[in-house]
């Protein structure tokens, strides 16, 4: 069990093995409820923490350059898992 401080403003700091345990990351929000037993705060993430890699900066430039390499043109079609190997070969 980790124990905080309510500080000015009623913030409260979130330990870091918590933040850890829960894939809490600076700017995420949280819910927050009150419940029979006390507080209960739940992540909200936008985006699954699984998932979250699709989403970088990185990743995004990437898909943004392989949708304007398919529009253009640019790509190879192959008829058959075979045609594709060959093509690797090339």
């Amino acid at each position: 069990m980790s124990i905080s401080v309510i500080r000015a403003k009623g913030q409260v700091t979130i330990p870091q093995d918590v933040r850890d345990a829960a894939h809490l990351d600076v700017g995420d929000p949280v819910e927050i409820e009150i419940v029979a037993d006390g507080i209960l705060l739940r992540p909200k993430k936008l985006i699954d923490a699984s998932q979250a890699w699709f989403w970088s900066r990185e990743w995004q430039e990437g898909e943004r350059e392989a949708s304007s390499d398919i529009k253009a043109g640019r790509v190879l079609v192959s008829d058959s898992t075979g045609a594709f190997l060959d093509s690797l070969d090339d």
